[in-house]
């Protein structure tokens, strides 16, 4: 082990810490939940990054994502012609994110809904399910939600529809830090195309991310929330209630008019949340200018830079070498105000700038922003979940701020535990 996988593996232990400042009951924090959910994540860490097995079968899970998106820009092109071609291909016109990344959102919303139609979702967020259920002894209503949220997004809330007026504070922190720490599959092939250029086998690795923030969601969530109620579904595995299609051609139609929505509202988030931060770097350039005479000295104040200063200790405990860090926490600290999609491609950037020195750092990053843990995602969760049971709609309103912290840390654990694993040489990020 390396000294930076050493530092990866204090900074989990740091980032629990951190979180038990914001513990509202330190003494109900149940150890099982942090020992079991650290475990299931260093488990599974292990099994991706070191265990040859491991590696080839989300080498294997890479390949094929690959080809599902190489399908998905066949429907692409065909409607919307040479905007549609990737950037570096004949005939492309340049990258263009709503041409040629988004529309994928829509095809995989479609594959997904019809996965759920044949039953293999089920199967997999019920393994899932029962895993959380048996070794950290958690409710199965809460468990259920957050294997949902590894493949779903707000939408996961509705396969524990009907145990949610009965929740107890915890358990609804469990569903709403879990949906934000997570991505939703439907985006999945998004963020490929993102990153691809940069980071040949980013699908395995997204997949492996989203698998791993869930625990991680649990633990956080509560750590900050600790359980002093009785659930329940406590200690018992409960069946996903998601209402189906009546057939095939049914559920592609549904998923493809959710991705639709899912479309319209992520192109109006970035249009929204990257216009009002340039509007507030407007007023902080005009402050920084009236310091800067008022001091003669040089002041550069914008939201980004304070961003990056917040988040740049984090981004060391991760793991992140020195050279990097100061870049690395700039783009994880604006993914809070214009999500990670803007991220992930700001990652993309300067890995082509060359202004990331090590691939250690690329891996880390790309473990960190896998999630929604951004304020427009909280408006999202929030209001998405008050609509389904308005009556919860006061705690939800007060947990959701304590679920935006719970999931920024549930990355950055992530982050962290990718960095213990990452041993360079190749491994994931580069075929073999």
């Amino acid at each position: 082990m390396g000294i930076y996988n050493l530092v990866s593996a204090i900074g989990v232990l740091f980032f629990i810490g951190f979180l038990f400042l914001f513990s509202t009951n330190r003494r109900r924090v149940s150890i099982r939940v942090i020992l079991w959910g650290m475990a299931l994540q260093v488990a599974f860490a292990f099994f991706v990054f070191l265990l040859p097995a491991g590696t080839k079968l989300f080498l294997f899970l890479n390949d094929v994502t690959m080809n599902v998106i190489d399908s998905a820009m066949e429907g692409t092109r065909f409607v919307f012609g040479r905007l549609a071609i990737a950037a570096g291909q004949k005939g492309s016109l340049g990258f263009i994110l709503a041409f040629q990344a988004l529309p994928s959102i829509i095809f995989f919303a479609a594959l997904m809904e019809l996965f759920y139609h044949v039953g293999i979702m089920e199967k997999i967020i019920g393994l899932f399910a029962r895993i959380f259920v048996k070794v950290m002894g958690i409710s199965g209503a809460e468990s259920l939600c957050a294997s949902a949220q590894i493949f779903l997004g707000i939408e996961s809330n509705l396969t524990v529809r009907p145990y949610l007026k009965e929740m107890t504070r915890s358990e609804l922190m469990v569903v709403l830090t879990t949906g934000m720490a997570t991505i939703a599959s439907s985006v999945l092939g998004f963020y490929v195309i993102i990153l691809s250029g940069i980071f040949p086998t980013v699908a395995g690795h997204l997949i492996s991310a989203s698998i791993l923030l869930a625990p991680a969601g649990i633990v956080a969530s509560k750590i900050i929330i600790p359980e002093t109620g009785q659930p329940l579904t406590l200690g018992r595995v409960v069946r996903v209630e998601y209402k189906k299609a009546s057939n095939a051609i049914e559920a592609i139609i549904n998923g493809s008019m959710a991705g639709v929505r899912m479309v319209v509202g992520i192109g109006a988030l970035l249009i929204a949340f990257i216009g009002l931060t340039a509007l507030v770097d407007a007023g902080l350039a005009a402050l920084g200018k009236l310091l800067s005479s008022l001091l003669d000295a040089g002041v550069d104040i914008t939201l980004h830079n304070l961003l990056s200063y917040l988040f740049y200790p984090f981004t060391l405990a991760m793991g992140v070498p020195l050279e990097d860090a100061p870049a690395i926490a700039r783009i994880i600290g604006e993914r809070i105000i214009e999500t990670e999609v803007k991220s992930y491609q700001d990652l993309s950037v300067l890995v082509k700038e060359g202004k990331i020195v090590y691939e250690r750092s690329i891996v880390i990053a790309t473990y960190a922003l896998c999630g929604f843990a951004h304020i427009p995602s909280l408006a999202i969760f929030v209001g998405g979940t008050s609509s389904i049971v308005p009556e919860r709609t006061k705690d939800i309103a007060v947990l959701g701020l304590w679920a935006l912290i719970a999931s920024n840390v549930a990355c950055l654990i992530t982050g962290a535990m990718a960095g213990i694993f990452y041993t360079g040489g190749g491994g994931m990020l580069f075929k073999p």
